[in-house]
């Protein structure tokens, strides 16, 4: 039986804290680091320990934790891997870029829903266990990193995933299907960013923009 709190308890301030974050519409995080101010690194680590215990809080992987969200019909709400993912990149300020077999999928080129979840960021490198997947964090160059969080770059990493090989005219008609006419005009802007071989394919997808529909 997990031992009663208080109200002045260190676990029972953690507790306080990680509820008012959690009222955001953004999943919140939270790490140890963050609660220094409510006690002694012991403390808070004992506290969040008995707080996962108590079911209170959920721990997503080594040192970060969360509220867990109940819906009354649902009831707990688990947290998306994309979810994890910008809470914690808004945490660090981190710029993320999905990349492999993720961009190719959420861009509809392959079906496939990778268990390994690759994000090229300009933080630093990092792994998290979560259910199935793995998300990872790969520090990369800041020429890749320059179309971060715009289409042409999940364009760009998805294409690159594929292989110059494996792409066709259907590849250039799904994106077509896929990308509004906003979307397509920004593949024009960004092309001088990606290989030269991408940027043709870019362009490729672009050229409907000009073109009325038949």
């Amino acid at each position: 039986m997990p031992r009663p709190t208080s109200p002045s308890s260190v676990e029972q301030r953690i507790l306080a804290k990680l509820r008012a974050a959690s009222k955001s519409r953004d999943l919140a995080l939270v790490a140890p680091a963050d609660l220094a101010s409510i006690g002694s690194r012991r403390a808070v680590d004992i506290a969040l320990h008995r707080l996962v215990a108590q079911d209170a809080i959920r721990r997503v992987a080594r040192g970060l934790y969360y509220v867990p969200r109940v819906h009354r019909v649902l009831g707990e709400i688990r947290p998306t891997a994309d979810e994890i993912v910008r809470a914690l990149a808004k945490k660090h300020q981190l710029r993320i870029q999905p990349s492999g077999a993720q961009a190719a999928n959420l861009l509809g080129l392959s079906e496939q829903v990778p268990l390994r979840l690759v994000y090229l960021t300009d933080g630093p490198p990092r792994r998290i266990r979560y259910g199935r997947q793995e998300i990872v964090f790969r520090r990369t160059t800041p020429r890749n990193m320059a179309t971060a969080g715009r289409v042409s770059g999940l364009v760009i990493q998805a294409l690159r995933h594929l292989g110059a090989n494996a792409v066709n005219e259907q590849t250039i008609k799904t994106l077509r299907r896929r990308l509004t006419p906003k979307d397509r005009r920004q593949l024009l802007r960004d092309a001088p960013l990606a290989p030269a071989w991408i940027a043709d394919t870019m362009c490729a997808v672009a050229v409907a923009v000009a073109s009325p529909s038949r």
